[in-house]
C-alpha cells in the first residue's frame, strides 16, 4: 500500500478506534463538537433507525454520545396535530438531544411546502432537509424569507430527475435567499462519479447541511459501508471542512443494516472520530 497522507491518516486513525472500542459508546464521547479544533457538529439522520420507534431512536442517539438529531417523518409524522409535535419533540429535547431539522421531506404541491414550514416551525427546528419540485423554488423562497427556517435541498445521486448532484440544486437557488441551500450526501454525490470533496467545497457557500457515509463503489449500484470501508476520502473530506470553516452539522445516514444498525454505525462513528482526533494531533505538531 503507497504510504501517502491519505493512507497514514486511514490507518491512524482505525488504529485509534482500536484502542478507543471499549469505551466508544461511553459518556466520555459525548461531545457534540467533535474536537477542539473542529467547527462543526457531529449527528445523526433518523433515516438510520427506520425500523426503530422514536423512543428508541433517542435511545440509541445517546448510546452514541450524540447530540444532534434530524429526523424523518416516521418518527415524527408530517400531519401530527400542534399538540402531539410539540410533545414529541421535547421527548428528543428532554433527552439533551438538539431536535436540529427533519427529513427528508418531499414538497410536490404549495400545501406539501406551507405544511413543512409549519411543522418545522412548531417542532422548533432549524432546517428541512428537502426535496422541493422545482416549480415550487420560489414559495420555498419565501418561506425561508418568512420562517427564519433553512431549506437544505438533498441530492439523491444517479435516478434523481430533481436533484442528482449537488451543482443541479445550487444552480437553481444561487440567486435566491443563502438560506435555501444545499444538503449534500456524499455518498450519492461518490455515486454518481463525483468527488465529495471537491463538490462540497466547491458550493459550500450554500452547504446548510452535510450527509456523511461511505460506498462500495462510485457507480449507480454503490452500496452504503461503515464508514472506512468503502471508497470515498473520509479524511480528506473531514480536512477539507475544517479548512473551510464549515460550521453546521454533518450527519450520519447508515442505510446498511437496517435491522440493526447500531455496530456498523458505532464503528463508523467511531472512525470518524479518531481521524478527527488524530487530525488534531498532527496541527498540534505543526503548531496548528
Amino acid at each position: 500500500m503507497q504510504f501517502s497522507r491519505r493512507n497514514f491518516l486511514r490507518v491512524s486513525g482505525a488504529g485509534l478506534i482500536a484502542t478507543q472500542a471499549p469505551g466508544l459508546l461511553a459518556a466520555d464521547l459525548n461531545s457534540n463538537h467533535p474536537g477542539p479544533e473542529t467547527p462543526f457538529q457531529l449527528g445523526i439522520a433518523s433515516y438510520t433507525f427506520r425500523e426503530f420507534s422514536l423512543e428508541e431512536t433517542i435511545q440509541m442517539t445517546q448510546r452514541l454520545g450524540m447530540k444532534k438529531l434530524c429526523l424523518k417523518s416516521m418518527h415524527l409524522p408530517l400531519d401530527l396535530s400542534s399538540e402531539d409535535l410539540q410533545s414529541q419533540s421535547e421527548k428528543v429535547r428532554n433527552a439533551g438531544i438538539d431536535l436540529y431539522g427533519a427529513g427528508v421531506v418531499y414538497m410536490n404541491s404549495k400545501e406539501e411546502v406551507d405544511r413543512a414550514f409549519q411543522y418545522a416551525k412548531t417542532a422548533g427546528m432549524k432546517v428541512i432537509v428537502g426535496v422541493p419540485e422545482h416549480g415550487l423554488l420560489e414559495l420555498c423562497n419565501s418561506k425561508v424569507k418568512e420562517t427564519g427556517i433553512n431549506l437544505a435541498i438533498h441530492n439523491h445521486g444517479p435516478g434523481d430527475e430533481k436533484y442528482p448532484s449537488p451543482e443541479s440544486a445550487y444552480r437553481l437557488v444561487e440567486q435566491m435567499d443563502p438560506r435555501l441551500g444545499l444538503c449534500i450526501d456524499i455518498g450519492h454525490t461518490a455515486r454518481i462519479g463525483l468527488d465529495p470533496i471537491k463538490e462540497t467545497s466547491r458550493f459550500m457557500d450554500r452547504v446548510l447541511d452535510i450527509h456523511i457515509k461511505d460506498v462500495d463503489k462510485e457507480a449507480a449500484e454503490g452500496k452504503t459501508l461503515e464508514i472506512g470501508h468503502g471508497i470515498i476520502d473520509i479524511p480528506g473530506f473531514l480536512s477539507m471542512l475544517i479548512k473551510e470553516n464549515y460550521n453546521k452539522a454533518v450527519s450520519f445516514e447508515y442505510e446498511k443494516d437496517g435491522k440493526d444498525p447500531l455496530p456498523g454505525l458505532a464503528e463508523s462513528v467511531g472512525y470518524v472520530r479518531g481521524v478527527l482526533k488524530m487530525q488534531d494531533l498532527i496541527r498540534q505538531a505543526h503548531g496548528g
